[in-house]
């Protein structure tokens, strides 16, 4: 532990390489599997079925009471979408976000896609978003700290034109889904803990194409912009190596 951040092992990591192989197939399969016509409930069946086929477990459901195995948001909701009858239309923008325990370690990934022909504004936010990932990935070094990442994340996502998210963040991840430390989709340039060898962070930016002030829908999990604007979302767990940024979910 450096700072009460987790440190692991390269045992530890190859674990998380394999359970994040796992997930980036899992993701891939749950995108290709997703279209028009069909609910979200049907794709989060689906993703159940993935997660047995690979002998690995959800990371989500039922941490801290969620009742799912995967996040499914459409369009305006930005994170923690539950799955449900609702079906998806052509010109929707869906993110999926999906956790997987193997072997005792958890990995964590989302994307952001459009469903048929989207807008130009849609491609955008999620071209925005996409590389706002890449920017906080490449700050993602031993020497650096975390406001480097948060800083890198901010700066391409309002480039863009669009707002991040603040309520949430991304977060470290290995024996829990969430561990220390916080990592902001904003942030100042060489401040907050150092990145060391070792460490393992999840990096999602959130983004919006309106304000970045949140609330809950009525289920008490889907998060919403207030001004109901379209949002997208995107994750890798990166684990910190003498070579730079290794990322496991792909």
């Amino acid at each position: 532990m450096i700072n009460d951040i987790p440190i692991k092992s390269e045992k530890e990591i190859e674990i998380m390489r394999q359970g994040g192989k796992i997930l980036a197939m899992i993701m891939d399969k749950a995108k290709r599997f997703t279209r028009s016509g069909l609910s979200t409930m049907a794709i989060e069946k689906y993703i159940c079925t993935l997660i047995k086929k690979y002998k690995a477990k959800s990371s989500f459901l039922g941490y801290k009471g969620y009742p799912n195995v995967s996040c499914i948001s459409i369009n305006e909701e930005w994170v923690h979408g539950i799955p449900s009858k609702r079906k998806i239309k052509e010109g929707d923008i869906i993110s999926l976000d999906i956790g997987v325990l193997y072997k005792g370690f958890n990995t964590d990934m989302a994307i952001t896609f459009g469903v048929g022909e989207i807008s130009k504004k849609d491609r955008r936010l999620i071209r925005s978003t996409k590389d706002a990932l890449t920017a906080g990935i490449k700050n993602v070094r031993i020497g650096k700290k975390i406001g480097d990442i948060s800083a890198a994340i901010e700066r391409v996502i309002g480039k863009g034109g669009f707002s991040v998210m603040r309520k949430y963040r991304g977060h470290g991840v290995g024996k829990e889904p969430h561990e220390p430390p916080d990592i902001p989709d904003y942030g100042v340039p060489n401040t907050g803990p150092k990145i060391k060898k070792g460490m393992v962070l999840a990096l999602e930016p959130m983004a919006s194409a309106g304000d970045h002030h949140t609330k809950e829908k009525s289920d008490g999990w889907t998060v919403i912009p207030v001004d109901g604007s379209k949002t997208a979302h995107f994750e890798h767990t990166v684990a910190i190596t003498d070579r730079g940024p290794e990322i496991l979910t792909r």
